[in-house]
């Protein structure tokens, strides 16, 4: 029975890139690119403020002109009127593409066994055709970040655009080895341990970090020096985060590891973000003086105390922006990376303000994540990641009316919506007597 149902797990995803495509009446639809002059919309650019009546045209994967006039010639002109352009949504944590059925063991691919795996690559088990991507597309996401999860180094994450036949293709800049923090608390209701049990963990994790990071930085000065080591693919990854070569993105959430983990980055010379970080709210003004930006959620969660209030969740990532902390949000999801618009609108409604949760989803992450100067805005020079909306995506009866991805022109369909149409205005089957 357990061949059986391997066989069958393997024929269904074997059938996912056709489950994937977008068809019109039997024609299979594909992204194209092409030259695209988007007319007389009200372009929301997050950096330069609205601008009315204004034209976006879209050139070799790039925002190539921005203002009024643009010339139309060998441009595919899509008329906007009435419409506005924003950039494309980036989700700053999730797992998407690294799982599609959470209960079917074949189909996750975020975990390693062992505690110690930076060198796991999240980009090389990513599935191009993993049909939760196009769902997340037509919500107006056009860029994640894909990160592993496990023990105290599980691997790196990247940042993938959601557009691509191979993960390589879809690489969007980024890398970052995870680090979870070794956490003083419970791991929840269940955990019976003795509060001297739960600080002796704390403090034995503790030590195999700082062990772990003394070697990798010995590994990488004696690289440098030119010293023939034995393969050591582990300590090779975690070096790079040691030189600052790649980020070190540290999940910490409560106020207490938060503040050890201030503590814990300070003289390594570390480019540090952290992720998580639930109760940031309680220790804003450390983080903010630290200057570490950090990436949070889920916002819609629920509290992390029985005695905060229920909105603490929806209020935590607006108390940190003006605590002065660089905010980005993420939805810390598998399938349902499409709600990150509406995780924003909760931020936003609960003191972040709009323009403070737009930016947590647009050029905050692209900067966190270094590439500022190349998402995140709406702006010439910058690659074509764009949504066409007719009003707020943060309002739920807001349709996104075309999306680009690196200036190729997404179709708007995936299976829910085939199948909301299919069976929209059905046709009368066989009778049956």
């Amino acid at each position: 029975m357990k061949r059986l149902n391997k066989i069958f797990i393997a024929f269904l995803f074997a059938l996912l890139p056709m489950m994937a495509m977008a068809q019109i009446d039997g024609e299979v639809i594909k992204p194209r690119p092409g030259k695209f002059l988007l007319q007389n919309a009200t372009v929301v650019t997050i950096t330069k403020g609205v601008l009315n009546n204004t034209s976006v045209l879209v050139e070799d994967g790039k925002i190539k002109e921005v203002g009024t006039n643009i010339s139309a010639d060998g441009a595919e002109v899509i008329d906007c009127s009435g419409k506005f352009i924003y950039p494309g949504m980036i989700d700053g944590g999730t797992k998407l593409g690294l799982v599609e059925v959470s209960s079917v063991q074949e189909t996750v691919d975020y975990a390693e066994i062992g505690n110690f795996s930076p060198n796991m690559q999240a980009l090389t088990a990513v599935n191009p055709n993993s049909v939760a991507i196009p769902v997340t597309r037509v919500s107006g996401v056009t860029t994640v970040l894909t990160y592993p999860s496990g023990g105290l180094f599980p691997g790196t994450a990247a940042l993938i655009n959601l557009n691509g036949y191979t993960p390589d293709q879809m690489y969007a800049g980024f890398k970052g080895i995870v680090m979870n923090f070794p956490s003083s608390g419970r791991r929840g209701r269940y955990d019976r341990r003795s509060d001297e049990d739960i600080k002796k963990a704390n403090e034995k994790a503790l030590k195999e970090a700082n062990e772990l990071w003394d070697k990798a930085k010995s590994y990488g000065a004696l690289t440098e020096d030119g010293a023939e080591l034995d393969y050591y693919p582990e300590m090779a990854q975690l070096a790079k985060a040691t030189t600052g070569e790649l980020p070190l993105l540290i999940e910490v959430n409560t106020a207490a590891d938060i503040q050890a983990a201030i503590k814990w980055v300070e003289g390594k010379g570390a480019k540090v973000i952290f992720t998580g970080v639930s109760e940031g709210w309680r220790v804003a003004d450390e983080i903010a003086k630290a200057g570490i930006p950090v990436v949070t959620g889920p916002i819609q969660a629920l509290p992390t105390r029985e005695s905060d209030r229920y909105d603490t969740p929806y209020a935590n990532a607006g108390k940190m922006a003006k605590a002065g902390v660089k905010v980005a949000i993420r939805t810390d999801g598998q399938e349902n990376v499409r709600n990150l618009p509406f995780f924003a609108a909760f931020a936003a409604a609960y003191g972040m303000g709009k323009e403070e949760a737009w930016k947590a989803v647009t050029i905050n992450p692209a900067e966190i994540f270094g590439l500022g100067d190349q998402y995140g805005s709406v702006e010439a020079g910058k690659i074509a990641n764009l949504i066409v909306a007719d009003g707020d995506p943060f309002e739920t009866k807001t349709n996104i009316m075309h999306v680009f991805i690196e200036g190729y022109r997404m179709p708007l369909s995936n299976r829910q919506i085939r199948l909301y149409q299919e069976f929209l205005e059905r046709s009368p089957g066989l009778k049956v007597n």
